[in-house]
C-alpha cells in the first residue's frame, strides 16, 4: 500500500511517501539528492523491493523540492527540514533507519543519533565535489555514532569506495557504477543487476540489525 502525506517543517511543507512493509518490523527513510528527487532509481528500487521483507519504506521530499524549486538550500536548512518530519516517521512506533542519496545520504549522517535513529543508510555518500578531493565531508560520515552502511559506485565522481577513510561504517561497492549507479553499456555488470546489488546489499545489511 502506498500513500502520500503533507507534514509541516520549520523549512516549509515537505512530503511523506509511504511504502507499507508486510508485518513491517522497521521503517527505512530516504531522503533524495541536491540534484533530483524521490524518483532515483535505487530509491524506487529499493521502495519496491523492500515492503515484501517487513521494511516499511519512507521516501522523504524536502519542502524546497514540494515548493518547485530547482535549487536546494544550505545544509543546515535541509537538517531543519528532516527534523520536522521526524515525529512522523516515528508515529508507526518502529525502529527509523535514516538514509538518503548523496546530499539526503549526508543528512542522515548529520542528524542520525540526535533524533535517535536505529541506524543510518548512505547511497551514493557524496566525500568530496567531483575533482576536490581536499573538500573531503569524511566526517560527517565518521561521526554517525550508529551503524552504518554506505552504498558507493565504483566509479562515482564525488568519491570512490578506495578514496573514503578507514571507519566503523560497512562499504558495499557498486562496481561501475557512477553517482547515480548507472553502468555503461560496455561494463561486465548490466543496469539491472547493478540496481538489484543495491537492493541485495541493503536488504542484507537491514536483516542483520534485526538479528
Amino acid at each position: 500500500m502506498t500513500k502520500s502525506e503533507i507534514v509541516e517543517t520549520g523549512a516549509g511543507d515537505a512530503r511523506i511517501t509511504w511504502h507499507a512493509g508486510t508485518e513491517p518490523w522497521a521503517v527505512l527513510a530516504l531522503g533524495h539528492g541536491a540534484g533530483g528527487g524521490i524518483e532515483a532509481r535505487d530509491l524506487r528500487e529499493l521502495a519496491a523491493a523492500l515492503p515484501a521483507q517487513g521494511v516499511t519504506v519512507a521516501l522523504v521530499e524536502q519542502p524546497w523540492r514540494v515548493a518547485g524549486k530547482k535549487v536546494a538550500p544550505a545544509p543546515k536548512t535541509l537538517d531543519v527540514g528532516w527534523r520536522g518530519i521526524w515525529q512522523a516517521l516515528a508515529a508507526p512506533g518502529l525502529p527509523v533507519v535514516a538514509g538518503g542519496r548523496s546530499a539526503g545520504a549526508r543528512v542522515a549522517c548529520r542528524t542520525g543519533a540526535e533524533l535517535g535513529a536505529h541506524a543510518v543508510l548512505a547511497l551514493s555518500f557524496p566525500l568530496h565535489p567531483p575533482g576536490r578531493p581536499e573538500k573531503s565531508r569524511a566526517d560527517e560520515l565518521l561521526g554517525t555514532g550508529l551503524p552504518t552502511l554506505v552504498v558507493q559506485g565504483g566509479n562515482d565522481p564525488f568519491g570512490r569506495p578506495a578514496e573514503f577513510p578507514e571507519g566503523t561504517y560497512t562499504m558495499a561497492e557498486v562496481p561501475h557504477g557512477d553517482h547515480g549507479f548507472a553502468v555503461a553499456k560496455r561494463a561486465p555488470l548490466g543496469q539491472d543487476e547493478a540496481l538489484a546489488l543495491v537492493v541485495r546489499e541493503v536488504s542484507g545489511w537491514l536483516t542483520s540489525l534485526r538479528e
